[in-house]
């Protein structure tokens, strides 16, 4: 059982998929490693990063049953 990833916006053009389910990574910065090998479009999109639903700015261990979250910049109006 992994941790699932959910991708939102212009993001899920760059992957083909809006979702990756039981994805094995210990820790946000192993997570992205593996998206970037695995779709290198994200390596140069800009985007946030949320793990089960709350916003985060540095590395966050994840565990079995996370839900990541790769969101494109937005803007309030």
């Amino acid at each position: 059982m992994g941790i699932n990833v959910l991708f939102f916006g212009s993001l899920t053009d760059a992957t083909a998929v809006a979702a990756l389910n039981n994805v094995a990574a210990g820790d946000t910065a192993a997570l992205q490693e593996l998206l970037h090998q695995q779709y290198p479009a994200l390596r140069t999109a800009k985007y946030f990063i949320a793990v089960n639903q709350q916003m985060i700015r540095e590395n966050t261990t994840l565990k079995t049953g996370d839900v990541v979250a790769l969101m494109p910049p937005f803007s309030g109006g």
